[in-house]
């Protein structure tokens, strides 16, 4: 599993870390409002709340607190109206990096962006400008627990996935956005447990960076992803996994 895959792995480590501080609750909250909002409030006919509703319950959130926010979204509860912002830029050894945002305040949030952009050692470009490096894909990460490599294999090709990746301790499973809930559904009544399921921006090629260079392409990514507003941070960058893990326990 390439460098970059794995810091997908640290990012659900510090997803769990950021649900104790309340950080990823308010980011999933964000995302049932504004899928809400969107498709309406019936997860069985709006695969952006499902998903957003899936997340949320693997993040251990209470029931109370997603209903509430799908009455927000559906206009049954008091709350703010949020804009779906994409922002483009470089970080350092002109890794392409994308950032996607929920935000109230437009202004605001692209000053500061912007600043973490220039404070990281990298730039905001304009609207674009690596969009094209990006393809939307689903990605599941399962647990490996025993299971064996075939039978993840057999279970997610059979229902659609493209590709299988594992590595030490988790499978990496690929799909088209639009299977990704058959393929979830296919490893669940296999027995196989999913760490997390999401559509995602995956690089078409990657961007190696190593030594101080790659610490500075992991502080941009802390430093954007601490940002209230933000929701996801994608990158090309691959760093050696090593480098990564060092850099996950300091």
């Amino acid at each position: 599993m390439s460098g970059h895959s794995k810091w997908h792995n640290i990012r659900l480590r510090k997803g769990k870390q950021d649900a104790e501080r309340g950080k990823l609750f308010t980011r999933l909250t964000r995302e049932i409002i504004v899928a809400a909002k969107e498709g309406g409030g019936n997860p069985e006919s709006n695969h952006r709340l499902r998903l957003a509703m899936d997340k949320a319950r693997e993040a251990s959130m209470p029931m109370d607190t997603i209903r509430r926010g799908i009455e927000r979204g559906t206009g049954g509860g008091a709350g703010s109206n949020y804009d779906e912002v994409t922002y483009e830029g470089y970080g350092p050894g002109g890794v392409a990096v994308m950032v996607s945002v929920l935000t109230d305040n437009k202004n605001r949030t692209v000053a500061e962006i912007r600043s973490a952009f220039n404070r990281g050692g990298g730039s905001l470009g304009e609207s674009g400008c690596v969009a094209w490096m990006f393809d939307q894909r689903g990605v599941i990460l399962a647990a490996k627990d025993g299971v064996d490599e075939d039978t993840v294999m057999l279970s997610a090709l059979d229902a659609g996935a493209d590709d299988v990746r594992a590595d030490e301790d988790s499978y990496e499973i690929t799909t088209a956005p639009t299977d990704l809930e058959k393929v979830s559904a296919a490893l669940g009544a296999a027995g196989i447990q999913a760490l997390s399921s999401e559509v995602t921006l995956l690089p078409k090629t990657t961007v190696t960076v190593e030594g101080s260079q790659a610490d500075q392409v992991l502080r941009l990514m802390d430093a954007l992803e601490d940002l209230d507003d933000v929701q996801q941070v994608y990158s090309n960058f691959d760093i050696p996994e090593g480098q990564l893990e060092a850099a996950s326990a300091a």
